[in-house]
């Protein structure tokens, strides 16, 4: 069965207990801290409950289908995409490897 690569960000600051359900008794339970993003796997059709303790004990927060929290899919860094954009990151700099310097230094 195909694993969907899923992120939660508990936005309250309060803690939070994440719990994911899934086909063929998959389950994952993880404590989420305020602010945290948590990053998982889990089957596809799979439902994502938050709960949180209140004063009379554990309170359903929210569900959310698990294809509602998947990860965007990961693009290049901008600065990796500045450096492959440079002609000197592709090869050989004449005169660097020589011991010459690309920058005026004081004498």
């Amino acid at each position: 069965m195909a694993q969907l690569a899923c992120s939660y960000r508990n936005t309250s600051d309060r803690m939070v207990i994440l719990r994911c359900i899934g086909p063929e008794q998959f389950f994952l339970e993880r404590v989420v801290f305020p602010f945290e993003l948590l990053s998982f796997q889990c089957p596809q059709s799979s439902v994502v409950k938050i709960w949180t303790h209140g004063l009379g004990g554990p309170e359903l927060v929210e569900t959310v289908n698990s294809g509602d929290l998947l990860n965007d899919p990961p693009s290049l860094p901008a600065q990796a995409a500045q450096f492959e954009a440079l002609p000197s990151s592709r090869g050989y700099v004449p005169g660097l490897l020589d011991g010459e310097l690309p920058w005026a230094t004081a004498s």
